[in-house]
């Protein structure tokens, strides 16, 4: 009963996913929302203008504003957040946008939303930056692979021990090899969205993982004083 369980619920998740992706799939990248999107290296757009222009007239950014979120706009982002006690991740989320001076304020989750869902996650941007991690880190893994890594990205902004945004997490230095070497920026693939979908809508194959690693690579050796709990395609996922 529990295989058969198993199958139907990805069987569900698999469904919502292809209709959300025949939905259009250039929306995942849209660049007008009803609230304040959240804000990250390599958006662009009116609101990152927005942003850019007011921490020019604040002083903390000296960069062109032109509409797109690179280097020097993280940066000045970070140099905010920390002379305003946000947690300065380089990421303009809710708070940010609050502490930047624009109101309303974008709306948090509603309460009791149903976990795997919310995660932090709020917007088709973020969809669209799982997909690419998921693409730079797992690009030659199967479906199942993939949707694993977008699990571990998810588990970590609900886990105390790291960024509790998206962004944050996949931005925190040294966390993810396609992020650090440039990777993640490849062309997207219809599978890699479709993972990072599952994987919002709940679906964790790791059982809660929060770390992966490729065995075959060369590893820093205190991941493996982590707590192993399976091996999905090339992958080791620990807790």
């Amino acid at each position: 009963m529990k295989a058969g369980g198993d199958y139907l619920r990805r069987s569900i998740l698999i469904a919502i996913t292809l209709a959300v992706l025949a939905a259009g799939m250039s929306a995942l990248t849209g660049q007008t929302h009803a609230q304040e999107r959240i804000l990250y290296w390599g958006l662009s757009g009116e609101d990152v203008i927005r942003v850019q222009q007011r921490l020019k007239e604040w002083g903390y950014y000296n960069g062109p504003v032109d509409g797109f979120y690179g280097n020097e706009t993280q940066q000045a982002v970070v140099n905010f957040q920390l002379n305003n006690g946000l947690v300065p991740d380089g990421t303009v989320g809710p708070e940010t946008w609050a502490a930047l001076g624009f109101s309303p304020a974008p709306a948090a989750s509603p309460p009791g939303e149903p976990a795997g869902v919310s995660r932090g996650v709020t917007n088709r941007d973020e969809v669209y930056l799982l997909a690419r991690v998921i693409e730079g880190e797992a690009a030659d893994e199967p479906l199942l692979g993939k949707v694993a890594v977008g699990a571990v990205i998810l588990n970590r902004t609900r886990c105390a021990a790291f960024p509790n945004s998206l962004a944050g997490v996949i931005y925190q230095p040294h966390a993810f090899e396609s992020v650090s070497n440039g990777q993640y920026n490849r062309p997207v693939s219809e599978e890699s969205l479709q993972a990072a979908m599952m994987a919002m809508c709940g679906w964790d194959p790791t059982g809660g993982c929060l770390y992966f690693w490729n065995p075959a690579k060369p590893v820093n050796p205190w991941i493996w004083t982590r707590d192993v709990v399976t091996q999905i395609g090339r992958h080791i996922f620990a807790r």
